[in-house]
């Protein structure tokens, strides 16, 4: 097994669907090695199998072996922290414990599958902290936004250094052994920010606690919370930075390396017809999720998977003749 570099990845409650396409995407495109499972709550019946695994240093840990050159292992987290801003902290605990050894690691959103080779991927952290454009850049040097970091983190004498107009995603991040301090400005700057946003165990999506002003509206500096903090660490930290545009994860088009399913319509939760109906064409995280999602980790039956993909191609045929422009 392969274990020169290591994924990582955080979920609780119906995202397990998405660690299971993610597992099986990465390794149907090379990975070979351990992939490490943060969670809260409990674990899915298709992990029933995982067994505790002393080995990992970690309370409750758990190993499932899924086949050959693939093992997911699972980590409960005594954390109060949204998770989606639990990223860098989730990631240091490894790299100081079960993954100690690890020469590279990747963090990925549980609704994100893997269409490019993995080998890429480990190619790519080479050339610095690898991340990718969201849908929602570029920022400017002087937008709203940016320059509300740089007075807000000023308070505290973190100064902020514009690189590029590139916003980053916050739903990846890659890092070479030599970078994984970008991580500790990561969580040191997220931990400023909370204290603006009212602590970390609040975000912007929707089952957070309710809303401060510092929360909400499109120009609010800390409405998407790991994700601002993500791209304002980038603007603190001295190192390199390597992007990859919108086309990545499948934002617009051109070469896709990792479909991610902004939003609240994941894939495993939606019905394509009905979102034909409301104008909505299949994605390309909704094709690849079903394509990827029975194999080598079964979460559905035959007969659901066949049927869903069916679905999807009759919408996204519809979608030629009826759709949103």
């Amino acid at each position: 097994m392969n274990n020169k570099t290591v994924v990582c990845t955080l979920f609780e409650g119906h995202y397990h669907f998405g660690v299971a396409a993610l597992s099986n995407s990465l390794y149907k495109n090379g990975f070979r090695g351990s992939i490490y499972v943060g969670f809260r709550g409990i674990l899915p019946s298709w992990a029933d199998r995982a067994v505790e695994n002393l080995d990992l240093e970690w309370e409750n840990g758990k190993t499932l072996k899924v086949v050959e050159g693939l093992e997911l292992h699972f980590l409960p987290l005594n954390t109060n922290y949204h998770l989606t801003n639990y990223k860098p902290d989730f990631m240091l605990e490894l790299l100081a414990g079960p993954a100690k050894n690890a020469e590279g690691i990747f963090y990925f959103d549980p609704d994100i599958v893997l269409v490019g080779p993995y080998a890429f991927l480990e190619e790519w952290i080479d050339c610095g902290v690898a991340v990718c454009e969201d849908v929602n850049s570029p920022l400017q040097e002087f937008h709203p936004r940016r320059v509300a970091w740089r007075r807000y983190f000023k308070k505290y004498d973190v100064d902020l250094f514009y690189k590029n107009q590139i916003y980053a995603n916050g739903g990846f991040a890659g890092l070479q052994k030599k970078d994984f301090y970008f991580l500790n400005t990561w969580k040191n700057v997220q931990e400023l920010m909370g204290h603006e946003i009212g602590g970390l165990n609040r975000s912007g999506f929707k089952n957070s606690d309710q809303l401060g002003e510092h929360l909400s509206g499109v120009y609010a500096p800390f409405s998407t919370t790991d994700q601002d903090a993500l791209n304002a660490a980038i603007e603190v930290y001295n190192g390199n930075v390597s992007y990859t545009g919108k086309a990545a994860m499948s934002f617009s088009n051109g070469l896709a390396l990792m479909p991610h399913a902004l939003g609240y319509a994941k894939p495993w939760r939606i019905n394509p017809l009905i979102e034909w109906l409301k104008g909505d064409k299949p994605r390309r995280v909704d094709k690849e999720f079903w394509n990827i999602v029975d194999s080598p980790i079964r979460v559905y039956s035959s007969a659901k998977v066949a049927r869903m993909k069916f679905m999807v191609k009759i919408s996204a045929f519809l979608g030629r003749f009826y759709g949103k422009k």
